[in-house]
């Protein structure tokens, strides 16, 4: 098996949550670890060993030896920063938000589209949770007859500190947006990705709690049609009691199923011999073993997705997620924001057209 060479793109707090999936793998060899703040780079090589650290990305990306990146940034520069590599001839992994504008995306999609040789992925790791894999399944063979609605809620605190801890957190510029862009945007992507999509959007926000401290929002409602013409709607809040409370449903003619935090919280068929086997299907999921990096919430899907990734490029196929599609959690978010500044229902675009 081929060694990959791999380097880290900003060695903030999800850097760490990267480096550990990466040691987890087979022939892996951390190469590069790269970040503005010095006393950060130092850190990472420090505790994950990586061979050398840079202050520019330019720098890592000139070495020849180097096969992939994972790209940790702040959400403004992550299409920069990934337009470069795939241009330099590197596999690339982002992290959410893939940008901060819609601009971003275009350029990303661009690149993308230019370097079909080239690996890039975006990290939206729910998609590898065992219990949402098994309740696609369960969407794409109809379990729910016709699907009559689907939402999220995704209820969480944080502090004026969290927010002032870093310049970037809740400004237009280069957060791209509050709780939506950042928080809710795992489970944005996940309900999507479970419904096939959504073709439009009508949204509002709010600053409910964190005047003074942020731009952007801690409050939204949205309403979605989703392409298979299902409703679905999305409450999202980083002002609430709640530490960690991220909650979906889908809803159709033959049944009915809630899940908070990987857990179900309602599963009811009208076949009751069928609802019994969900049951105890998604209990077989919760108790799968997998491999915990880091924050709890996080979940075990990092690892996964960067396991898929390496095996991507070594065997030449694209990976599970690829960038485009993960534009689409992006897309929805802006549309939100769009529909907020103008009062009107967004058709998102078709990024995979």
């Amino acid at each position: 098996m081929k060694t990959l060479n791999v380097g880290i793109i900003g060695c903030g707090t999800v850097s760490g949550t990267h480096s550990e999936a990466f040691m987890q793998l087979p022939d892996i060899e951390l190469k590069w670890a790269c970040d503005l703040l010095p006393e950060r780079t130092g850190k990472i090589k420090e505790k994950y060993g990586y061979d050398n650290t840079t202050l520019d990305y330019k720098e890592l990306l000139a070495d020849p030896e180097l096969d992939a990146v994972s790209v940790c940034t702040d959400h403004a520069s992550h299409a920069e920063i990934c337009c470069a590599a795939l241009e330099a001839g590197k596999h690339v992994l982002c992290e959410k938000a893939l940008a901060a504008h819609s601009e971003g995306l275009d350029k990303m999609t661009a690149a993308a589209k230019a370097h079909p040789e080239l690996v890039f992925s975006g990290v939206f790791q729910h998609r590898f949770d065992a219990a949402n894999q098994y309740i696609k399944r369960l969407v794409e063979h109809d379990s729910f007859g016709t699907v009559l609605s689907a939402g999220l809620r995704m209820y969480c605190r944080r502090t004026n500190e969290y927010y002032e801890a870093d310049e970037w957190r809740g400004t237009w510029k280069y957060e791209g947006g509050g709780v939506m862009i950042n928080q809710a945007i795992h489970y944005v992507d996940a309900i999507s990705w479970l419904m096939g999509g959504v073709e439009k959007v009508s949204g509002t926000y709010a600053i409910r709690t964190h005047q003074d401290v942020i731009e952007t929002e801690d409050t939204v409602t949205a309403s979605l049609k989703f392409r298979s013409g299902a409703l679905g709607i999305i409450e999202a809040t980083s002002s609430s009691t709640q530490n960690w409370h991220p909650a979906f449903w889908i809803h159709g003619t033959h049944g009915w199923l809630e899940m908070c935090n990987g857990r179900p919280l309602r599963v009811q068929f009208q076949d009751k011999a069928f609802e019994e086997r969900v049951s105890i299907d998604l209990a077989v999921c919760r108790d799968r073993p997998g491999v915990q990096t880091r924050k709890k919430y996080y979940g075990t899907g990092h690892t996964a997705q960067i396991e898929d990734f390496a095996n991507a490029i070594r065997e030449e196929r694209p990976a599970f997620i690829p960038a485009i599609q993960a534009c689409h959690a992006v897309d929805i978010v802006f549309g939100i924001y769009e529909s907020h500044n103008t009062g009107a229902w967004v058709t998102l675009p078709d990024r995979e057209d």
